[in-house]
């Protein structure tokens, strides 16, 4: 996988974070669920965590916007009973997801999210995994 990514976007999140304080945690991933970028107050292993369940729902978003024939995701927003996960669309192949606190202003945080994704666009596109050989392989006849 080629990153056109910043080695460190944890200083993006940050600042995000500093705007919104009702922003728990944030993270960067690729759509495939690679963790590119964390709020650094998150623990690594927290972070990896995220970025899987977030690609998982994401994925289950685009796979219904295929299947109705409704278009790609454009945010994928998840209601809990003392949180609300926001994951958009940041890039070619690349999201950003925070957790918020029950008492955000959701419109704000997708303002702000998009604001983000806007600023640094570019930074955020990441180049699809290569199939493995093992894929290749596999379909060929």
């Amino acid at each position: 996988m080629t990153i056109s990514v910043s080695r460190n976007l944890d200083w993006l999140l940050d600042d995000l974070l500093q705007r919104l304080p009702d922003i728990r945690d944030a993270v960067v991933l690729s759509t495939d669920g690679l963790l590119l970028g964390k709020s650094s107050q998150m623990e690594r292993s927290d972070a990896e965590r995220f970025c899987a369940m977030a690609s998982t729902l994401h994925g289950v978003a685009r796979s219904a916007g295929t299947h109705f024939n409704a278009g790609g995701v454009c945010q994928t927003v998840v209601e809990l009973d003392r949180a609300v996960l926001f994951i958009t669309a940041a890039g070619a192949n690349a999201c950003l997801a925070v957790l918020t606190s029950e008492t955000a202003n959701l419109g704000m945080v997708a303002y702000e999210m998009n604001q983000t994704v806007q600023r640094v666009g570019s930074h955020l596109s990441v180049d699809p995994r290569p199939q493995s050989l093992d894929q290749v392989s596999s379909v060929q006849p």
